[in-house]
């Protein structure tokens, strides 16, 4: 992995060229970003992402977000709102010399990249939110006492199995479950109606039929001027990232956007 100083935070991250002969993808670049307590290889390279897009002609460039793999880790809650993730990703491009990308996120990363959008408009060509929906702007998903289990000693029951399963999560991707107490409690911001409806930016909005997490993909893509749903039946959250239909769907949404 590669790594560079994003305004004093060391964000490491992968850039992989499209395969040769370069295909539909015409080599463009597209940002992949992880969700919560992941990382860039357990959630784009093991699900065979990386691997189908640069077959596909793109340029892949995915990170670690900071206090997750092997970026920086922070202590501070405040170093992880979705707007400061949003300046890493954006700061990468521009390290990169990149004017735009296709930017992709799963769950928390979705929330990243949607921040991104809003924010940095002229940098985001199209955005790909997975594993996201209406929690988006409900504020719902993820239930309390994530950041309790995570930082509670080993054998400790936790409050609630979601909070159970997160804790499992980032012991079995060694992550620094300090850090990422931290930001659970600091990076579910949610956007507005307005603030959505502002984002013009051609937008595929994917969610699991069984996504209890994410909320509804076609009431979040409602809201927003240029966006349409993908729903994966029988896929949940944990179960959706990974799915044939959605990397189908992707695709299909790259090769139609403007």
């Amino acid at each position: 992995m590669q790594s560079f100083d994003s305004d004093g935070v060391q964000i490491a991250y992968i850039d992989v060229p499209a395969k040769e002969p370069v295909k539909a993808g015409n080599g463009d670049p597209i940002l992949l970003i992880h969700g919560f307590a992941s990382n860039h290889a357990v959630n784009w390279v093991n699900t065979l992402w990386v691997r189908y897009l640069t077959e596909a002609g793109y340029r892949v460039i995915a990170l670690d977000n900071r206090g997750h793999g092997q970026s920086e880790k922070l202590y501070e809650p405040t170093a992880y709102t979705s707007n400061e993730m949003a300046g890493d990703a954006v700061r990468l491009l521009r390290h990169l010399g990149l004017a735009h990308a296709d930017v992709m996120g799963y769950s928390m990363g979705a929330r990243i990249a949607a921040h991104m959008a809003l924010d940095y408009p002229g940098e985001v060509r199209s955005l790909l939110l997975g594993g996201l929906g209406y929690h988006l702007v409900a504020g719902e998903g993820l239930p309390q006492g994530i950041a309790e289990a995570l930082e509670a000693p080993p054998g400790t029951p936790a409050p609630n199995p979601t909070a159970a399963s997160f804790r499992l999560f980032a012991e079995q991707t060694k992550s620094d479950l300090r850090a990422l107490a931290a930001c659970i409690r600091c990076s579910r911001q949610t956007l507005s109606r307005a603030e959505l409806s502002a984002i013009e930016t051609p937008t595929l909005v994917t969610v699991g039929a069984l996504d209890t997490v994410a909320g509804s993909g076609p009431e979040l893509a409602k809201l927003m001027p240029n966006a349409r749903a993908l729903e994966l039946p029988g896929r949940d959250h944990s179960t959706a990232v990974g799915d044939k239909l959605h990397r189908q769907g992707v695709l299909d949404f790259l090769a139609q956007r403007p």
